[in-house]
């Protein structure tokens, strides 16, 4: 039992990105190989145009690599159809982004619903969606429109909204960059301690060291290429 649960949730082998710019092809991601672990929490770090960015969208399932392997929980996306693809988001990642993606003409509630009614859930569907608002601590602004609500408690809601499915993983993009200082902090101290509670694997694209420093373990990226991973 102890070995099964250091098998790799996530496996990159020799992962390559390229896109076609007209006539130019951009190599985005050069050869790229690490596995995380369930359970593990995780800095991507990078200048821009690293290619962390690409690396986030295949880790999310949101795109696929031109060249080498990603398997996630043990299935090799790499060739799967744009609906398989979706079908996995849904049921493994939950997704974070810097500039929070919400429904601006739905509640805080309704947003969080959005990925179970995708998923075809009927049943307790506002019910599950109550609860990821109650343990983001918002259970007293369900009701509220995102523009009645500071950036913190926004960011808040997406991750309730992230957390609906009960995900394996959390997939967050610069998830404090539009927020101050107090905020940022709050929203990190949130999202370490869903780690520590439920065990969910955490990927953080940062720029900032301060939220590598809080990480069990680095995977830098320059030029398309693993720099280092502490």
């Amino acid at each position: 039992m102890e070995t099964s649960m250091q098998d790799p949730v996530i496996t990159a082998r020799n992962v390559e990105k390229v896109y076609q710019m007209g006539s130019v092809e951009v190599q985005a991601l050069r050869g790229v190989s690490f596995a995380i672990c369930p359970g593990e929490v995780i800095a991507i770090m990078g200048p821009s145009g690293s290619g962390k960015s690409t690396l986030m969208n295949i880790l999310g399932c949101l795109d696929v690599p031109t060249g080498g392997e990603y398997t996630l929980d043990g299935v090799n996306v790499s060739n799967l159809t744009d609906d398989d693809l979706a079908e996995i988001r849904n049921r493994k990642i939950g997704f974070v982004f810097q500039s929070f993606n919400l429904l601006s003409r739905a509640s805080a509630l309704a947003n969080v619903e959005l990925p179970l009614r995708y998923g075809g859930v009927t049943k307790g569907r506002q019910e599950r969606a109550e609860k990821a608002l109650e343990a983001v601590g918002l259970a007293d602004r369900m009701h509220h429109m995102p523009s009645e609500m500071s950036g913190g408690q926004q960011q808040r809601v997406a991750i309730a909204r992230a957390l609906v499915n009960n995900p394996a993983i959390l997939l967050a993009d610069e998830p404090t960059g539009n927020l101050d200082t107090h905020s940022g902090t709050e929203i990190m101290n949130l999202i370490l301690s869903l780690n520590q509670e439920r065990g969910t694997t955490i990927i953080i694209v940062t720029h900032d060291p301060r939220i590598g420093s809080q990480m069990q373990r680095v995977i830098r990226v320059r030029d398309g290429l693993l720099e280092e991973t502490l």
